[in-house]
């Protein structure tokens, strides 16, 4: 297939997320009282999903393309640490101090998520059809939760939202249409250190981060969210060993 093709499947996929992304953004900014019911099974749906894509997919691919991927998951876990204590001393408010570190997570992992998508697509038009399409399928919860990590700093209703678009929504075209003209120039072993760094932001931001907030303020039924998140991305990882 050639180049432009492939750029059209990358840009199509690209522009879908932000799309779901924004769906989620509007549910949640007309309906803030049901938000407010329901951010805590977002929050463990969220850490579900994003504790086992890394542990399942991200980080033995990593692995599998570079030995030192390992290390730079631990890195991107430290990163986001150090950031949060940070980020609380300058804040001296715990909930904005949460807040901005999981949107930092959030637009890091966005970012990278189109990046992804132009890899994939690069290797084959299937192999990018079935990642995207797992990506795409969280974007929706992505969305919400991102308002929400916001307003429970404080922000106000429309900055929330506008944040979150900006945070969640733009980051994974953003992501695709700047690696799209370099991606002949990435190596393989280059991707896997990558790959690795967003790993150990992922499983800081589900293990250090979501499920202690969720903890706080456990509902009936918020195990069967987290679960729930665990099994999507276990549905993502069968549908992949299956390419």
């Amino acid at each position: 297939m050639n180049e432009s093709n492939i750029f059209i499947w990358i840009a199509s996929f690209a522009i879908l997320s932000t799309v779901i992304n924004s769906f989620g953004i509007l549910a949640i900014y007309r309906y803030k009282e049901w938000a407010e019911k329901a951010k805590v099974y977002f929050m463990c749906f969220a850490a579900g999903l994003l504790v086992s894509v890394p542990l399942m997919l991200t980080l033995p691919k990593a692995i599998k393309s570079n030995f030192y991927a390992g290390f730079l998951a631990l890195l991107g876990f430290l990163f986001m640490f150090f950031s949060n204590e940070l980020i609380k001393y300058r804040t001296k408010k715990k909930e904005l101090a949460f807040g901005i570190t999981a949107a930092e997570g959030i637009g890091v992992h966005s970012l990278i998520d189109g990046v992804i998508y132009t890899i994939t697509f690069k290797v084959s038009i299937l192999v990018g059809a079935l990642s995207a399409l797992g990506l795409v399928i969280h974007e929706f919860a992505e969305g919400v939760i991102t308002y929400v990590f916001w307003m429970s700093g404080g922000t106000k209703k429309k900055t929330a939202a506008l944040y979150a678009f900006l945070v969640s929504g733009l980051t994974t075209p953003l992501g695709a249409f700047l690696a799209y003209p370099l991606i002949r120039n990435v190596k393989e072993s280059a991707l896997g250190l990558m790959l690795g760094f967003v790993s150990g932001i992922l499983i800081y931001l589900s293990a250090s981060h979501l499920l202690p907030e969720a903890r706080e303020h456990e509902t009936k039924h918020s195990t069967l969210a987290f679960l729930s998140g665990i099994g999507l991305a276990v549905l993502i990882a069968l549908i992949k060993l299956k390419q």
